[in-house]
């Protein structure tokens, strides 16, 4: 763990509200505004609590790969990269109301991760179903 940093103390929901990206590029939200950290969420059709198994059974299916908070509406995981140990934050907020998972993944140290986040969010987006 060279790079594994440490966990943010801004992770959670607050008021429907996933953290807001930093100004750097190395992260993505579905909730962000601005175009540079934008992604769409995951959306489902199935109930909330086959959507919640569903996105968990393809976390844990990913490499280096930990769950850390579990709860019915909300998943953090940290992604630890292969060579260097860099961490990820990731985290997954289900929005019943709106039948979508509003997802936000930021690397901890650096400025840039390649686009790494938002591969990773497209990932997860092509195995859900």
């Amino acid at each position: 763990m060279v790079f594994a940093g440490k966990r943010p103390n801004n992770l959670g929901i607050s008021n429907g509200k996933l953290a807001s990206c930093p100004n750097s590029p190395n992260c993505v939200s579905s909730q962000s505004t601005d175009a540079s950290h934008k992604i769409a969420p995951l959306t489902f059709t199935s109930t909330p609590e086959e959507a919640i198994t569903n996105l968990k059974q393809i976390i844990e299916s990913l490499p280096r790969t930990k769950i850390i908070t579990e709860s019915k509406d909300y998943l953090y995981a940290e992604f630890k990269s292969a060579l260097l140990g860099f961490v990820d934050d990731v985290e997954f907020y289900l929005d019943r109301s709106a039948n979508v998972i509003h997802v936000r993944s930021a690397s901890r140290l650096g400025q840039s991760d390649l686009g790494v986040n938002r591969k990773r969010i497209e990932t997860i987006r092509a195995n859900f179903k």
